[in-house]
């Protein structure tokens, strides 16, 4: 099994059950060919009970069978605008860009071994947000959110996992969208026919001495 959504857009996964949040984004259209997965109830329901089954095997939790109706669909791509949303708003801090409260059921149970999980409750498409907003908490408690992005190419936004050193990355692939945007750069600037900020202007040397011979 593996993360369908994910997988079109060739990015880095992010691990455990986070992946699944990172998954319900890439639902999202892929700049070459991948449609959204989300534009119909069959296609939707699909990805879901695939990346159910993912999910359950990688967080060891049990995973309901959800049915997806029309008005669940609806649901679900509001879920996948609110957490493009979060995150957008983790990496552009605003004063006035506050988000709506999240209301999902959740429960709280011990394991054999004294440690307390959180548990997804809930029903239908309820059961999936409270799943979704749980990973997103363990993986802030975790220090992992803040490298779950989405890739500054307004025309892929594809969600991916940076696991780079300092977490700098800003493209989700290097050599399709960050080479994109440093030709769309580069064109620009020539076109306003001006240099960048960091280069300087090419100034004449100095005059060249001729020696004749004597």
């Amino acid at each position: 099994m593996s993360w369908k959504a994910s997988a079109r857009h060739g990015v880095r996964e992010a691990p455990a059950g986070l992946a699944l949040l990172q998954e319900l984004i890439n639902t999202r259209p892929t700049m070459s060919y991948g449609a959204d997965l989300l534009v119909t109830a069959d296609d939707a329901q699909i990805w879901l009970t695939e990346a159910l089954a993912t999910w359950s095997r990688v967080s060891g939790l049990p995973a309901p069978t959800l049915l997806i109706s029309t008005t669940d669909l609806r649901a679900m791509r509001r879920l996948r605008t609110t957490f493009e949303n979060v995150i957008l708003a983790g990496a552009n801090p605003e004063p006035d860009g506050a988000l709506p409260p999240a209301d999902v059921p959740v429960s709280l149970v011990p394991d054999a071994d004294g440690w307390v999980r959180m548990v997804p409750s809930g029903r239908d498409t309820r059961w999936l947000a409270s799943a979704l907003w749980a990973e997103a908490l363990l993986a802030q408690q975790a220090g992992l959110w803040p490298r779950l992005k989405l890739c500054h190419n307004i025309d892929c936004r594809a969600a991916f996992f940076d696991t780079s050193r300092n977490n700098s990355g800003v493209w989700h692939d290097v050599s399709t969208c960050g080479n994109t945007a440093n030709l769309r750069a580069f064109r620009e600037r020539k076109r306003l026919g001006g240099t960048s900020g960091n280069q300087r202007p090419t100034l004449p040397g100095p005059p060249t001495l001729l020696h004749h011979p004597r």
